[in-house]
């Protein structure tokens, strides 16, 4: 090989290991979807506290969070519309700024119709990110990038409730439980300016992208910004939206109902400090992001069979679920939950990897935030029927583990329906 052709050889992989613009672009969406998390979650950690001092039950500390929910679920689909019409920089920087002020909002309320009209709004907000955040990765992101880019934005799924669970315990053990959510506001406004100076709708208008990406994108037959319009009608025909839907609506509910009430279990049933709650409380999550990241990497690797994948890692996960109430040692029930979260959130990982590959790019605004709706109306229905669960069994949680386990195994039987060979075209 002569000079030349060794130059040219090691420019080449320069190019290819160079940083991108995508994955700078997936940095703001990845801080997006984390203080949407980190603000969403603290409410599970400060929920003992805040039915302390509000005088309230399970049953009522579970309609805080419903009330989050319904607003989140309500602006799914309204949020991927406007994605769609009016690009999602807009759409992902102003969602951001107004889930923030309400976050601060929050320490601010003392009674509860008012916590949950602020819950509510909050929920607004945040509906309206993710089908524009999704859109966005199908945008910057080939084909052959998607699971992993979707898995490293799904890693705030359980570094969210790790770190709450960190932060909030170490807050409230110094100032109490309302300094948690005040503190919380600003550096999502920060982040949320920083989105829009960066991230444009259409790659081809971003000044720092090179045309190495511009060619990996029309290579894949991405065309975002010239896509043909799609009616409504046409989006809501297609039956994989639904079952999509139906998946994320069943693995919803027992992720929501073990990220809302993890904490309280801890300290009510295992008997934990509030110390202690905090970092036992984040160490399945922390076990759940590895799992998403090795998910995301299968994902790609694996496209034809990931949905087995999903299956098999689904019912795994409930497994150990069911260990964790049953066991009577404290340190096996948290081994248990550890086990059992690498497993859901791997299962995770390739729900989304699936799902960006099923979905044409220009509807994904819209077809995401249908699916979004499904899993969010999970968040609507699983905290308050667990804490029903729970008061009703005097405080037993057994009732409340066998609802999440039955719902994980559902959500494994409705993928084996999903057809393997659809491809997602722009």
């Amino acid at each position: 090989m002569d000079t030349n052709s060794i130059a040219a050889s090691a420019q080449a992989a320069r190019k290819e290991s160079a940083w991108k613009v995508r994955y700078t672009v997936l940095l703001f969406i990845w801080l997006g979807w984390f203080f949407s998390f980190l603000d969403r979650m603290v409410m599970s950690v400060s929920l003992p506290f805040i039915g302390k001092d509000l005088n309230l039950d399970t049953t009522e500390q579970g309609l805080i969070i419903s009330a989050f929910f319904i607003g989140y679920a309500a602006f799914q689909i309204p949020g991927g519309w406007l994605a769609d019409k009016f690009g999602s920089r807009k759409v992902m920087a102003f969602a951001i700024t107004w889930w923030s002020l309400f976050t601060t909002l929050t320490g601010m309320a003392f009674t509860l119709p008012l916590m949950l009209a602020i819950r509510f709004l909050f929920g607004v907000g945040e509906g309206c990110f993710p089908g524009a955040s999704w859109k966005t990765i199908a945008t910057y992101f080939p084909s052959k990038e998607r699971g992993r880019a979707t898995a490293v934005q799904s890693s705030v799924n359980t570094l969210g409730p790790a770190m709450a669970a960190v932060v909030a315990a170490s807050i409230i053990g110094s100032f109490g439980w309302k300094a948690v959510f005040i503190a919380l506001g600003l550096p999502g406004v920060l982040v949320a300016i920083g989105m829009y100076w960066y991230c444009h709708n259409n790659p081809k208008d971003h000044p720092g992208i090179t045309q190495e990406e511009l060619d990996e994108l029309a290579a894949d037959g991405v065309k975002a910004a010239a896509a043909v319009a799609v009616p409504f009608r046409d989006v809501i025909s297609q039956p994989v939206l639904w079952q999509m839907a139906a998946i994320w609506f069943f693995f919803d509910i027992t992720f929501w109902g073990f990220s809302s009430w993890l904490p309280s279990y801890l300290m009510k049933v295992r008997e934990f400090s509030l110390a202690k709650t905090g970092l036992m409380a984040a160490i399945p999550f922390l076990f759940g992001t590895v799992g998403t990241l090795l998910g995301g990497y299968y994902s790609d690797k694996f496209k034809s069979i990931r949905k087995w994948f999903y299956v098999a890692t689904a019912v795994v996960s409930a497994g150990f679920l069911y260990l964790t109430f049953t066991v009577e040692s404290s340190s096996s029930a948290v081994v248990y939950q550890c086990i059992s979260s690498f497993f859901m959130f791997f299962a995770m990982a390739m729900f989304w990897g699936i799902l960006m590959d099923h979905i044409p790019t220009n509807i994904m605004g819209r077809a995401s935030g249908i699916v979004n709706f499904g899993g969010q109306m999970a968040g609507v229905v699983s905290p308050p029927i667990i804490g029903y669960l729970i008061k009703n069994g005097g405080g037993s949680y057994d009732s409340a583990f066998m609802f999440m386990i039955i719902a994980l195994v559902a959500s494994a039987c409705v993928t084996m329906t999903l057809k393997s060979n659809l491809s997602a075209k722009s």
